[in-house]
């Protein structure tokens, strides 16, 4: 068991992502009280319930009373907002972290808005299911995953430090990089990928030269591959939205090489599609 690292924390959007890192920081004794904040309150029943959160409310001022880390796990679009809504309540000295997929946007948004004594580190874990909700939270989520810490010029030392603390009693790898490589790192890795799930999934659905939906023979392959495209459209659209550079130039480099492959398979060339194939097999078996 660790000291408590966080006597009192605040979890924002008591989701996945937040309630996973509840429910890892808990079992890692690293944390006192932790109070979380939703609009829905069936959800907010089930996180008590499910030992998730210490208690809930849906008043973003009383959330966030005395809490020394406020974390941030709602879309990307809403953080700003949310921000300005708990401001008033946060004691100084108190830290804001986020979850959020797009770094550079979050930050431009977050950090005009906070006085001298409150701090903001912004962050993103790098893990996640399809699954959303309380009831998709578990404690070994993080344990294993990178964390990625982007700082800013304006971010506190101390508070950078704690944050980074949190996350290694998590169970992650926290790295640090700057907002734009982030954003375009995770365009590539993370965000083209549910693109082209997403994209896939309606061409296919779409198909109608036959009668049937033929999505019903679609069998482990397909399923697999195309998991995330049952992720939460609302995230989804606000990733699309605030990180729009990032992800079209990873659309475009994707169409490049999906245009080669059309032309390789128009022309039937055996010899070419063999070394796209070998050369894609090569580079995906060296990341394992």
């Amino acid at each position: 068991m660790s000291e408590i690292l966080i006597p009192k924390l605040a979890i924002i959007g008591v989701g996945l992502i937040g309630g996973s890192l509840s429910l890892a920081l808990k079992e890692a004794g690293a944390v006192g009280e932790v109070i979380g904040y939703g609009r829905g309150k069936p959800n907010l029943e089930k996180a008590l319930e499910l030992g998730v959160v210490d208690r809930y409310t849906r008043d973003p001022r009383e959330a966030v009373k005395d809490a020394d880390i406020v974390f941030l796990a709602t879309p990307v679009k809403t953080l700003s907002t949310v921000t300005e809504e708990l401001l008033p309540g946060l004691k100084p000295g108190a830290i804001i972290t986020d979850g959020g997929s797009v770094k550079g946007a979050v930050a431009e948004a977050i950090e005009p808005l906070l006085p001298e004594n409150i701090h903001f580190v912004p962050g993103h874990p790098i893990a996640g299911t399809e699954k959303s909700g309380a009831e998709a939270a578990f404690a070994t989520l993080y344990r294993g995953k990178r964390c990625i810490l982007t700082p800013t010029v304006n971010t506190d030392a101390k508070a950078l430090q704690l944050v980074e603390q949190m996350w290694q009693l998590a169970g992650s790898e926290v790295v640090q990089m700057s907002l734009e490589k982030h954003d375009r790192v995770l365009a590539a890795i993370s965000h083209l990928p549910h693109m082209v799930a997403y994209s896939l999934v309606n061409a296919v659905g779409s198909y109608d030269h036959y009668e049937e939906n033929i999505l019903e023979y679609s069998a482990g392959g397909f399923r697999d591959f195309t998991r995330i495209a049952s992720s939460d459209p609302t995230m989804w659209r606000d990733i699309a939205e605030t990180n729009r550079e990032g992800l079209l130039e990873m659309m475009e480099q994707f169409e490049t090489f999906f245009g080669e492959l059309k032309t390789d398979v128009a022309e039937g060339s055996g010899e070419k599609l063999y070394e796209f194939f070998m050369r894609s097999k090569e580079l995906r078996d060296a990341i394992l």
